[in-house]
């Protein structure tokens, strides 16, 4: 059941949670809680008896939150691996469904998994959906009133929340303006993505392309596409808004 509290948005997981730091389990879940702190994705909160309180020591310190009120903050420590005020929990909060529940912060931990398979970035929203469809849509690409890659043949990303990306065949691009760097930045719903800057005479444009050699199952059809911002893209003659 989805319960909402203000600006605040709890309801139960059917997923099973891991959390790593320095090898060891820190919290083990099949029943966390997701709860939308923000509104572009949830964080997970695990019940007490789930997580390794013998790898928390408490700060002594306190986090306020307008929502959901006082936590008390915990040093998560693995033998010489340390993470200071990592660990929280709202033992009086406002919220009933958060007391007695214990909050990680992602960056600080090693590694988080759902079920067997591991997330990176932030965790996954279950109301974020990714469409990949097939286009005769004409999109071209533009930089510096040199045309970079051109084609009628696009497969149009359509992810919850943002701006429709266009995805084309390498034949399609002018892949000898393009420069490999050493850019890479992971997505939770579509993987792990190389970049590339673009130059065009004596200007380089870094980092305006990029693709996903090995993307995750959900986007499998952008696998090896390249897709463009920053850049000037027409859609069928249109000028899109960056």
């Amino acid at each position: 059941m989805t319960v909402e509290r203000g600006r605040i948005r709890v309801e139960p997981s059917g997923k099973r949670v891991r959390v790593y730091l320095g090898g060891r389990v820190v919290a083990d879940s099949s029943h966390p809680l997701l709860v939308w702190e923000s509104p572009r994705y949830p964080t997970y909160y695990f019940p007490a008896d789930d997580v390794a309180q013998d790898l928390l020591v408490a700060d002594g310190d306190i986090v306020h939150s307008p929502s959901r009120g006082d936590a008390r903050t915990f040093t998560v420590t693995v033998g010489s691996t340390q993470a200071p005020g990592a660990a929280l929990r709202y033992d009086e909060s406002p919220i009933d469904e958060l007391r007695d529940h214990f909050r990680f912060d992602w960056d600080a931990m090693d590694s988080w998994f759902e079920e067997d398979e591991e997330v990176f970035v932030h965790v996954r929203d279950p109301y974020a959906r990714i469409d990949v469809l097939a286009s005769s849509r004409h999109v071209r690409v533009e930089v510096d009133g040199v045309t970079i890659a051109e084609s009628s043949s696009p497969r149009l990303l359509f992810e919850t929340g943002l701006p429709v990306r266009c995805y084309l065949p390498k034949p399609h691009v002018r892949m000898d303006l393009l420069q490999s760097t050493d850019t890479v930045t992971r997505c939770p719903y579509k993987g792990v993505a190389e970049y590339w800057s673009v130059r065009t005479g004596d200007r380089v444009y870094r980092d305006c392309a990029w693709s996903y050699r090995m993307p995750l199952p959900e986007s499998q059809k952008i696998a090896g596409l390249v897709a463009f911002y920053k850049v000037d893209i027409y859609v069928d003659g249109v000028l899109q808004d960056r």
